[in-house]
């Protein structure tokens, strides 16, 4: 049967595992590349490129005579050229805070059709709320696949959610945003203590490696407060 992918594309992948997972940490050097030859059965220039892709990606750094060395287990290093909203306000003097409200299991018939469409008959359906600098700010709504248990995943407190993904083998590849502004409901209002009636909405898709949609997100921002910024590297 042909392979999906190609074979060092795997080792990287489970070498990026491993560091995520802390199996290999941030400033401590991979297995060698005769030890890593013997962990998969495979020959030097397949491990190569392997570390070539985790070099590229910032987890790695390949230095002559000394090894490799772990650099970073961020999800996302140079996953784009776009500093991520987050990061932005932190760069900014800001302090970001993440609180969850609630974790359940729901019908997807009660939601709307690419929801339904993309989990089918249920998901889990992540609830919290972004306070920034203690004020309420930001109302997520995450939707996901049934992976695991709902115990499971509350260890998103501590970890963040893509690499409670990641366990599963749900690597991120790319996001698709969309943005509108939309009339708020009551019960949202109520939770970011605002009177506004219209406030912006970005709806997100994020998208594996594999191509399968494993996130849904809907996010409603009190924009004023502070502007949703996009801070691209050209």
């Amino acid at each position: 049967m042909k392979r999906k992918k190609l074979l060092y594309a795997d080792i990287a992948d489970d070498i990026r595992k491993n560091i995520l997972n802390g199996i290999y940490a941030v400033g401590e050097q991979i297995p060698t590349e005769n030890e890593l030859e013997e962990k998969y059965n495979v020959s030097k220039i397949t491990i190569r490129k392997a570390i070539e892709i985790l070099a590229v990606d910032g987890y790695v750094e390949k230095k002559s005579g000394k090894g490799t060395t772990v650099i970073s287990d961020r999800l996302f290093n140079k996953l784009s050229k776009a500093a991520s909203f987050s990061s932005i306000i932190e760069m900014n003097g800001h302090k970001l805070r993440k609180e969850i409200i609630a974790i359940e299991e729901v019908q997807t018939i009660n939601e709307d059709d690419d929801i339904q469409k993309t989990f089918k008959d249920k998901a889990y359906k992540l609830t919290r709320i972004y306070y920034l600098d203690g004020e309420p700010y930001i109302y997520f709504e995450h939707f996901l696949p049934v992976l695991g248990t709902i115990e499971a995943l509350k260890q998103i407190e501590s970890v963040s959610l893509y690499k409670w993904l990641a366990e599963f083998n749900k690597n991120v590849g790319r996001f698709q945003d969309s943005f509108e502004v939309v009339k708020i409901e009551e019960s949202v209002k109520e939770k970011l203590n605002i009177a506004h009636t219209h406030l912006l909405k970005r709806v997100r898709k994020t998208v594996s490696t594999t191509n399968e949609i494993i996130e849904i997100s809907h996010a409603i921002y009190d924009t004023s407060k502070y502007p949703y910024i996009i801070d691209y590297e050209v």
